[in-house]
């Protein structure tokens, strides 16, 4: 049954139903037409023969009423024979009348008998036929002798011995309306009995009708819960089975019980599971290549690789380690391995952790971004800093790590990272040949990025950002501004700051050499050297290892010995990468 399709499951649910229906309708139907042909013969029957018997009787009564009528007009005075022959009239109108009825019921009495189909009791009704044929051949008989004597007397005028005959037939009579009293009860006790059996007849239909329907109802919901489950069974693995992968759980499979569609469908499913497995593994090791998001639109929409670029305002981030080189020189390949994926793991969190895309790996240098169309514009700036700030403070650990990575005590060098950050215009797309694509990001932004992130080295700093990226991060992000610079490959000198912390959360010392610097830095690009000098020895004073007010403490004193042009407008110019 289970290999059959659901469409013919269903169809025989509904057939069997059907069946189970149309028994009960039939056997209801003829139990019926069992109580229907016993109140049928209850009402056509037993109860016109009760009629009868009770007319019997009244007719019994309306012949002694008119006999004592024709008396009373006899004895009345002559010419008053009209009485007389109204009553006579009455009289001899009621015997036939009489036997009509009689006979009427001893008709339907022998009717009741002869008929099989019915229970009845046929010997009491067998007695009541004789009671009534007695009782009309034998004292109905006597009855009419009597009265035709009288009839006679009171013709000759013989009142006195008519008055002796009434009173013989008032007797006669009396027996004979007794007799039909007494067979009227027992027909009526036939007429009970009858409805009786007809009450017990319906009450019999009514509970076999219901057990009937229990039984149907019952092999009906069998029948179905059977077929049913047969059907849901499958379903509910493999709805389980759908929650399942939509959880991201794709290790299980569907057992596959029936071979109709659902076990077709399971199969399919299987399958399906096996190939989302396969797509997962491929979008895993993709993953480690490309950015995951990057990577899952290129597999969920792969008309993302042809997209051309479009100009955006970005934030491009470059990272690198300081004293990488020197760090390279004293491990072993498999140890410098190590050190790169601890390092780059490291910093790569962090910039995960924000929303940033890492673009590409360049050595031991991290090229990462953020904008459109996977963060919004205005939080860009926000986001790129606090994964600044994130990365900084993992340094400490990263110095802890190391050594234990590598199984020696102290690291060749203080390692440590350099961050520049730069917002502008870039062109955002997939960029690449028919051989290979990449999705990122060009323009002056980048380069200027790289330029600010080499700038740490001249100002012994950690990150730089450029003058766009600190107005819109502002808001958020406590910024000093270290200086105004013309990078490599540039002209025009930008305005170059540093991330200190977030918003609010400075130390005195930091608020302190903030002040200071920016004290200092007013007065060297007005050329007050004593003042800016000063101010920067004050700085440092706050924090004696801040290596931008170190910077420009230096080049005060040397701007001293060695005047600047004329026409200098502040800037510094950097000469190298």
């Amino acid at each position: 049954m289970f290999r059959n399709s659901i469409r013919q499951k269903i169809v025989g649910i509904a057939a069997g139903l059907i069946v189970l229906a149309v028994i009960t309708s039939l056997l209801s139907m003829v139990m019926a037409g069992q109580v229907g042909h016993l109140l049928d013969e209850l009402t056509n029957r037993y109860i016109p023969a009760y009629g009868h018997l009770a007319r019997v009787n009244i007719r019994s009564l309306e012949r002694s009423l008119a006999m004592r009528r024709m008396m009373m007009a006899k004895m009345q005075a002559p010419g008053e024979d009209g009485g007389y022959a109204a009553a006579r009239k009455t009289f001899d109108e009621i015997e036939p009348a009489i036997k009509r009825e009689a006979n009427a019921a001893r008709v339907l009495i022998d009717a009741i008998i002869a008929d099989p189909s019915t229970p009845s009791d046929n010997a009491a009704l067998g007695r009541l036929d004789d009671r009534i044929d007695n009782a009309v051949n034998d004292l109905l008989m006597r009855l009419n002798a009597e009265n035709k004597t009288l009839l006679e007397q009171l013709d000759a005028q013989e009142f006195a011995a008519a008055k002796a005959t009434t009173l013989r037939a008032d007797v006669l009579r009396d027996d004979f309306s007794n007799k039909i009293e007494g067979i009227r009860g027992d027909m009526l006790a036939q007429v009970a009995s009858a409805a009786a059996k007809v009450m017990s007849a319906q009450q019999r239909a009514i509970i076999i009708s219901g057990f009937v329907t229990a039984i149907a109802a019952i092999l009906g919901f069998v029948f179905a819960m059977l077929v049913g489950s047969g059907i849901t069974r499958p379903v509910m693995r493999l709805l389980e089975g759908t929650r399942e992968v939509e959880a991201g759980r794709l290790d299980g499979t569907i057992a596959i019980t029936t071979q109709d569609e659902i076990g077709q469908l399971s199969a399919a499913f299987n399958r399906m599971i096996e190939t989302l497995r396969h797509n997962q593994r491929i979008r895993e090791t993709f993953g480690r290549y490309i950015n995951p998001r990057i990577a899952e639109g290129l597999l969920e929409q792969p008309a993302i690789a042809a997209t051309e670029g479009q100009r955006r305002i970005m934030t491009v981030m470059f990272c690198d380690m300081k004293g990488f080189t020197s760090l390279s020189e004293g491990v072993t390949p498999r140890g410098l391995v190590k050190i790169m994926n601890l390092y780059l793991s490291t910093m790569s969190a962090p910039v995960h952790a924000h929303r940033g895309i890492i673009d590409k790996y360049i050595g031991d240098a991290i090229m990462a971004y953020w904008g459109a169309p996977f963060v919004e514009e205005a939080e860009q700036t926000h986001l790129a800093a606090l994964a600044a700030i994130d990365m900084v403070g993992q340094v400490n650990q990263l110095r802890k790590d190391l050594p234990e990575l590598l199984g020696v005590r102290a690291i060749p060098a203080d390692c440590d990272i350099r961050i520049g950050i730069a917002t502008g215009e870039a062109l955002v797309g997939s960029i690449g040949s028919e051989f290979m694509m990449s999705y990122t990001v060009l323009g002056d932004t980048v380069n200027l990025a790289s330029r600010l992130e080499g700038a740490n080295k001249f100002y012994g700093s950690r990150s730089l950002i450029s003058e766009a990226t600190a107005a819109a991060c502002a808001a958020t992000i406590e910024l000093r501004e270290i200086d105004r610079l013309v990078v490599v490959g540039q002209t025009q000198p930008v305005a170059v700051f540093e991330i200190i912390g977030k918003k609010d959360e400075l130390s005195p010392a930091q608020t302190e050499l903030r002040q200071h610097y920016a004290d200092g830095l007013a007065a060297y690009r007005e050329r007050r050297w004593d003042d800016a000098e000063l101010a920067f020895a004050a700085a440092l004073a706050a924090v004696p290892n801040d290596g931008p007010s170190a910077t420009l403490k230096a080049r005060v004193v040397n701007f001293r010995q060695n005047p600047p042009a004329a026409d200098w407008d502040g800037a510094w110019h950097l000469e190298s990468k």
